[in-house]
C-alpha cells in the first residue's frame, strides 16, 4: 500500500485505515445522541489489549461512567471548559493507572515467577504504572477510532479529587477522562499544525 505522506510504499496500512486512525481522525468536542454499547467497548478492549507494555504490566484501568449520578460526581471535578461536553457525551470513561499492577504479574508475566518482587518500591512502581497506562491510553484512543467512534480525551481535571471521589479505597490514580461517541454538530476545532519529520527525528 502507499504511504500517503511520502508517496513511498512504506506502510502496510491501507489509505482508508490510515484516514480512520490518523489523517482525518479528530478529537471530538460534541457528540450525537447515539449510544455507545458495552459490546462496542468490549470489542475495543479486545483489540487494544494486545499492544505492548513494559513486562506486560497492563496497568490501565477503564471506569465507564454510565449513571447520571456518577456523571454529576465526575463533572464537578472537571475544568469549566470540559464540563458541558462531558455532561452530554454518550459515554464517559475515567482512565486510571493501577499502582498495584505488580500483583497481576504472576498471571501476565508467568515466565518470571518473581517479577512482582521487582516493584516493591512504591514511588518507582507508580512511575511505571503511570508511564505504561499512558501508553495504553494512546492505544485506547486508536481503538475507539477503529470502532468508528470519536474520542475526546481530557486532562483538564482535578485528578486528586477524582481519586478521592471514586477510588478512595483503591490503588488507582486518575490520568484522564475520555468522552466517547459519534461526533455531533460542529465537533471539531481547526486542526493544529504538526511538527515536521526533521524537527522530531534525528540519527546518531
Amino acid at each position: 500500500m502507499t504511504d500517503i505522506a511520502t508517496g513511498e510504499d512504506a506502510l502496510l496500512l491501507d489509505a482508508a485505515a490510515a484516514d480512520l486512525l490518523f489523517h482525518t481522525a479528530r478529537t471530538a468536542n460534541t457528540f450525537s445522541d447515539d449510544p455507545v454499547s458495552d459490546e462496542q467497548v468490549r470489542a475495543i478492549y479486545e483489540l487494544i489489549k494486545w499492544a505492548p507494555t513494559s513486562m506486560n504490566a497492563q496497568p490501565l484501568r477503564i471506569i465507564l461512567v454510565r449513571s447520571p449520578e456518577a456523571r454529576e460526581r465526575l463533572v464537578q471535578h472537571l475544568s469549566p471548559g470540559n464540563q458541558a461536553k462531558t455532561q452530554s457525551a454518550p459515554l464517559v470513561a475515567i482512565v486510571a493507572a493501577d499502582v498495584d499492577f505488580h500483583e497481576n504479574l504472576p498471571q501476565v508475566f508467568p515466565h518470571l515467577p518473581n517479577a512482582k518482587d521487582f516493584f516493591t518500591e512504591p514511588v518507582a512502581r507508580e512511575q511505571t504504572a503511570r508511564f505504561n497506562a499512558g501508553l495504553q491510553i494512546g492505544y485506547l484512543i486508536l481503538g475507539i477510532r477503529a470502532a468508528g467512534l470519536a474520542a475526546g480525551p481530557m486532562t483538564g481535571l482535578d485528578a486528586t479529587a477524582v481519586d478521592k471521589e471514586f477510588f478512595a479505597d483503591q490503588p488507582l490514580r486518575t490520568l484522564a477522562v475520555i468522552n466517547i461517541g459519534t461526533p455531533g454538530e460542529n465537533p471539531w476545532f481547526d486542526r493544529s499544525p504538526r511538527l515536521d519529520y526533521d524537527q522530531v527525528v534525528s540519527a546518531l
